[in-house]
């Protein structure tokens, strides 16, 4: 049997084996994390409330708040982490998220749903641990892309599990999290110690995409006066995707089955791989892209174009045009490719463009503070101003706002970054 390779071997190759084990480390990884965060929304809850509110909602609102919170905690936390603490990092944080869900399971409802908050508060900033061996290289679109399509197919491949345990062989809806968890302990570590495995970038890593540094406080305010403007716009396009994005993931058993497939979960993960697919390649083939000026602008146009799918898919939906489950599949598409443009490559780009030494981690999750607000507000917006809209109707709504809101701001975007760039 043939031994995986050592750091230092790894240090002594370059090409297609690199990416690919990066890639793999890295997907691997995050889509085993998704198993102790997402697979309760499998869970219907039928029937259930508590204050009046729908059940699931308050469990994934409670969820989202401590998801969000560690958002904020990131900004400090993962921007400050240096290489060594990473690993260690990684299975505390996630050892803390499966012993909430322990206990969600052995607390009796309604009381159990507060251990989702001390679920989702450490899992917030894997994304940024995971990424920051990925970050600073001339092939990072290619490695983000790899990661960034785990968390597109991983929410319907842990869905589909965790339905299948309580369908197929009757575990309760609240001691099913926990077991999902459990089923996917084995690929955590394995990743993780994939993960351990990556060399740093190198010098001609560095000279072409800037070196990355651990921020401080006074490095991260300086940052930011000095793209203020820029921040905030970015910010809020990123918080109508998020928002979109958590409706559509987090209750998307309640809309394939207003869209008619009740009965066929195998749809949870079946229509979420020509997305996870399309978007890999596009991603990927930014990597061919040397000018980071080109692929920076690039990048805000892919996410406008998000906007403008979102917005035509479902006029079209609506006046009877496009088939169901082809508009779940392409506003999902039009929502991820913009979506995961911000964790693979704006950023990533926005850094080397400007030659600032500094990390992805800042920014990812300045976005990832504010547009996990924005998806707590839209789930009390839903049940308390439209708690008898179904959700099918309630997205379809949000869609127009959302897409209006993407378009208008990215053209926003884009032209203040072509000002600022010019008096460089």
């Amino acid at each position: 049997m043939s031994k995986l390779p050592s750091r230092r071997q790894l240090e002594l190759r370059s090409g297609l084996f690199f990416s690919v084990f990066c890639m793999s480390a890295a997907f691997i990884t995050y889509c085993s994390m998704y198993a102790f965060r997402k697979p309760f929304t499998a869970g219907v809850f039928a029937d259930m409330r508590f204050w009046g509110v729908y059940y699931k909602i308050i469990l994934i609102t409670t969820q989202v708040l401590g998801y969000m919170l560690s958002k904020f905690i990131g900004i400090r936390v993962v921007s400050e982490m240096t290489p060594g603490r990473r690993v260690l990092s990684i299975l505390g944080l996630i050892g803390i998220a499966w012993g909430a869900l322990l206990l969600f399971g052995m607390t009796p409802y309604p009381y159990n749903f507060i251990w989702l908050f001390f679920n989702g508060l450490p899992l917030g900033m894997i994304w940024g641990i995971v990424f920051s061996f990925l970050e600073g290289r001339r092939n990072t679109e290619l490695l983000g892309a790899g990661m960034s399509a785990s968390f597109i197919v991983a929410s319907g491949l842990v869905k589909a599990v965790g339905k299948t345990f309580v369908e197929s062989y009757g575990i309760s809806e609240f001691w099913m999290p926990f077991l999902t968890g459990l089923v996917f302990v084995p690929t955590l570590l394995l990743g993780v110690w994939m993960l351990s495995k990556i060399p740093p970038p190198s010098e001609e890593d560095e000279a072409e995409r800037t070196k990355r540094i651990p921020m401080d406080r006074a490095q991260r305010w300086a940052f930011f006066r000095s793209f203020a403007p820029g921040i905030i716009l970015m910010v809020l396009v990123y918080t109508a995707l998020t928002i979109f994005r958590d409706l559509r993931d987090n209750f998307a058993v309640e809309l394939w089955a207003g869209l008619g497939y009740a009965d066929t979960p195998q749809v949870l993960l079946t229509a979420e791989l020509p997305i996870a697919i399309s978007v890999f390649v596009i991603i990927a083939f930014m990597i061919v892209i040397k000018n980071n000026q080109v692929a920076f602008f690039a990048n805000i146009f892919m996410i406008l174009l998000g906007g403008l799918l979102l917005l035509i898919t479902t006029y079209l939906f609506q006046q009877g045009l496009l088939h169901p489950a082809a508009w779940m599949i392409l506003v999902g598409f039009g929502m991820y490719l913009s979506y995961v443009s911000y964790h693979t490559m704006l950023f990533e780009r926005w850094i080397a463009l400007f030659r600032y030494q500094s990390n992805i981690g800042f920014l990812m999750y300045v976005a990832d503070a504010f547009g996990y607000l924005g998806s707590v507000g839209i789930l009390f917006y839903k049940n308390f101003s439209s708690p008898d809209l179904d959700w099918l109707n309630f997205i379809l709504k949000v869609s127009y706002v959302i897409g209006i809101l993407i378009v208008a701001l990215s053209l926003l975007a884009f032209i203040y970054f072509r000002i600022r760039q010019k008096q460089e």
